[in-house]
């Protein structure tokens, strides 16, 4: 089996890779189980000196590796070297700070004669199961801390971004990692299935769709193993009565349609105070007129084509059905040059009119199309917010922090932003709920699931 890379840029065969074989990946799961027991004996500050030299082995090839993320699946080159100059620094520097602190040991109240403590132990082999849309961003949420924990770890990375994983190699291998401690393998679904079935697999990192998630637990079975799962979203924006418009029209515009939709926690359904909907729309709407469809390579690209065809021609479905339904589309599609149906680029598209009979406001679309909606007050918008059986982040447009909060603490969500959206903290635990998927990376708390607890009770006889 071979997998290729067709670019979404001009449907060339941008590269292609032979699928691992059998003898591969026994061979990958020997090197990793050998080389974790010596791994996890290392100090915390001999794993931070090399996870730190291979993030600036990617820093400083961050131009070369952004123009070879475009080609692979279409993001305007003025914006793929920042996944490496900005969030993926981000995140792994602070996962690499907080290290210490997180996996140190926790003593239990003193007890004459006896030492009580609590260590965070490596699990073993970490499985990673990273997606396309953000290839860097998603994988380093689990690489990192997973290693720094202690762990080995196996990466398989989506096939539209196989050379992602390559690079990863390439990094660690120049920063002295040891043999067998990262690999990567480029495995069919079935392959994956069963390597998560293997018992060397002790956990399984997987960013991806719902119905990817679905099959990870079906494949998890009765091993008892976690599974941190990072599913989609239908993530919604409430702009307040106090909004400043201005500001919650540019941002909303931007999480909406950077990476053409392509992102798990962009906005994808919009509720406005009825009193600034109409001056938000034409707002929102003249600021998407302004984005430039075309040629991601270009610098002046805003806009560069979804990762394939079919998934150009989902969004379309959900546009369609909308309009069947009685939405009305308020962006003339003529006006972006490079918009041509049977390809990935696609014009973005503002709908009003719509309600939650429509897929465009009840499943994910994942691509440049969002429908807005007017609503009375914080009632009906938190009623219509909860109304998704997605729950990953969501965010609220106001100057009112009282307001916020008390929102917030109604929102069935995994994180609430105020006057932000379609960001990670890393400082922050990165979770979700309902169909969006559970346990959680970064933060602290994103140690918890990497590691296991391992208590010793020592009782003194002297």
């Amino acid at each position: 089996m071979t997998f290729k890379i067709v670019s979404p840029v001009d449907g060339s065969l941008y590269a292609e890779r032979p699928a691992a074989s059998d003898r591969d990946i026994e061979q990958a799961l020997q090197q990793a189980t050998k080389a974790q027991r010596a791994w996890g004996e290392t100090t915390i500050a001999e794993r931070a000196a090399i996870c730190r030299q291979a993030v600036q082995y990617m820093l400083d090839r961050a131009d070369e590796i952004g123009t070879e993320l475009s080609w692979q699946m279409g993001r305007p080159i003025r914006y793929t070297p920042f996944e490496i100059k900005r969030g993926f620094q981000e995140r792994a520097h602070y996962m690499i700070d907080i290290a210490e602190t997180a996996l140190a040991t926790m003593p239990a109240e003193e007890l004459p004669g006896f030492q009580r403590y609590i260590r965070r132990v490596p699990l073993g082999l970490v499985l990673v199961l990273a997606p396309w849309n953000y290839p860097y961003l998603t994988s380093v949420n689990a690489i990192i801390p997973a290693l720094m924990a202690g762990n080995t770890v196996i990466l398989k990375h989506a096939q539209s971004t196989l050379l992602c994983a390559e690079r990863y190699a390439e990094a660690f291998r120049a920063a002295g990692l040891p043999e067998g401690v990262f690999q990567f393998l480029h495995l069919s679904h079935e392959q994956v299935g069963a390597l998560i079935g293997n018992t060397r697999v002790a956990h399984v990192a997987f960013t991806g769709s719902v119905g990817g998630g679905e099959a990870v637990q079906r494949a998890v079975g009765g091993r008892f193993i976690g599974a941190g799962l990072e599913l989609g979203g239908k993530d919604p924006a409430y702009v307040r009565a106090d909004a400043s418009l201005d500001y919650a029209i540019e941002n909303t515009v931007d999480g909406a349609f950077f990476n053409s939709g392509q992102s798990c926690c962009g906005i994808e359904r919009i509720y406005v105070h009825e009193s600034l909907f109409d001056p938000f729309v034409e707002g929102f709407v003249d600021l998407t007129r302004q984005y430039h469809l075309g040629d991601p390579l270009l610098p002046e690209t805003t806009l560069g084509p979804m990762i394939r065809t079919s998934a150009a021609d989902f969004v379309k479905s959900h546009i369609r059905d909308a309009v069947a339904k009685g939405a009305r589309t308020l962006v003339d599609s003529a006006i972006f040059s490079a918009h041509r149906d049977g390809t990935p680029y696609l014009a973005p598209q503002v709908l009003i009119d719509v309600d939650h009979s429509m897929a465009l406001m009840t499943e994910e679309t994942f691509g440049p199309a969002v429908g807005i909606m007017a609503v009375k007050n914080d009632e009906e918008a938190i009623r219509l917010m909860n109304d998704s059986r997605y729950g990953l982040t969501a965010s609220v447009w106001t100057n009112d922090v009282e307001a916020a909060v008390r929102i917030g603490d109604q929102i069935e969500t995994g994180t609430w932003f105020m006057n932000r959206c379609d960001y990670l903290d890393p400082a922050l635990a990165w979770t979700g709920v309902k169909d969006s998927g559970r346990g959680c990376t970064l933060s602290r708390l994103g140690y918890e699931g990497l590691t296991r607890p391992k208590s010793y009770h020592l009782k003194i006889l002297s």
